[in-house]
């Protein structure tokens, strides 16, 4: 895997690629015993040093195994981020019900949300006690839509003072919208943020408010959702393929395929250019992958390292595929 890059102001450095792992609370299906204890092996042979999980993810099951699959390996050598604003309390009225928020687990917690400064310190302690680490690198204030003015009145100074205090080195935000997370950049003093879906070859939307302000204030974006639901993520879309959570509608699919027919002429495929293009601008640190196998999570792994001829992405900006204005450097020219 190619150079580490600088992720933040604390001296955190990451990797092209990372591993989302929601996948290890069991997302969307429940992941077979012989499969899970695999995957972050998988990552760390394969070169992935950075690891982002939240509470949300399986009502803890995700960062419970994360935290098993990290025991023996050395600390100073992973990053890891997590989540605060949703806490796990018992669920008093479980009766045997599923969680009903995309993971196959037993609904023995539930979430509530909660931006306040008690909510992110209990959210921290509760995340060490089920990873069982000593410390957590990165806290991101986790999807605030609804709840901008809390986190900043209470989420925001709190991880201030977890960060100057050095029991955290870097915070943020992580959300599937740009508007809110150029906000906080411009309104707080966060160094890194998590952007889902919007620097995409699908959307590139965050050109207009997020990335230019990342830069100018020095924060680095974690590029998450890369294949926009997964429509980006198979050489050609795949039947009922998704797009932003929704199924794909016939305009999506046909720019897809256009998109994969000019990298078919240029001897690459469509995932490979979807996690290798946000890397070319300056804001982007590292592309946050997901993946529910082992071979999946290597597969992943090597696409940034895929070698790219430089005309294709001049080419899909002739073709009206990709903006005008996007940057093309030297991390995307092989």
């Amino acid at each position: 895997m190619s150079a580490m890059r600088p992720f933040g102001r604390g001296g955190l450095q990451v990797g092209p690629v990372g591993y989302g792992v929601a996948a290890l609370g069991n997302l969307y299906r429940a992941l077979p015993a012989g499969v899970w204890p695999r995957c972050v092996p998988a990552a760390w042979t394969a070169g992935v040093r950075y690891f982002d999980v939240a509470p949300h993810y399986g009502l803890g099951l995700a960062e419970e195994r994360l935290g098993r699959s990290l025991a023996g390996l050395p600390r100073e050598e992973y990053v890891v981020s997590s989540k605060v604003g949703r806490l796990l309390v018992p669920n008093e009225a479980y009766a045997g019900e599923r969680d009903t928020e995309l993971f196959d687990v037993p609904a023995t917690r539930r979430r509530v949300r909660d931006y306040s400064r008690v909510g992110v310190l209990r959210s921290l302690d509760d995340t060490l006690t089920r990873t069982g680490l000593d410390r957590v690198d990165v806290l991101f204030v986790h999807d605030p839509e609804e709840h901008e003015r809390e986190a900043l009145d209470g989420a925001f100074p709190a991880l201030e003072e977890l960060r100057s205090q050095g029991v955290i080195r870097s915070y943020g935000a992580g959300m599937n919208q740009s508007a809110m997370l150029a906000r906080f950049v411009r309104d707080t003093d966060l160094d890194v943020v998590m952007l889902a879906g919007r620097y995409t070859l699908l959307d590139q939307s965050a050109l207009d408010d997020l990335l230019p302000l990342a830069v100018e204030r020095g924060v680095s974006v974690a590029a998450a959702g890369v294949f926009n639901s997964g429509i980006l993520a198979t050489p050609l879309p795949a039947q009922g393929a998704r797009y932003d959570y929704a199924p794909a509608t016939g305009d999506v699919v046909r720019r897809v395929l256009r998109i994969a027919a000019v990298a078919e002429r240029y001897g690459t495929t469509v995932p490979v250019l979807a996690a290798r293009f946000p890397l070319a601008h300056p804001a982007v640190a590292t592309v946050v992958l997901g993946a529910d196998s082992p071979e999946q999570v290597a597969r992943n792994a090597a696409l940034a390292a895929e070698p790219v001829d430089p005309d294709v992405w001049a080419e899909l900006i002739d073709a009206g595929l990709l903006r005008a204005d996007v940057p093309i450097d030297a991390e995307l020219k092989g």
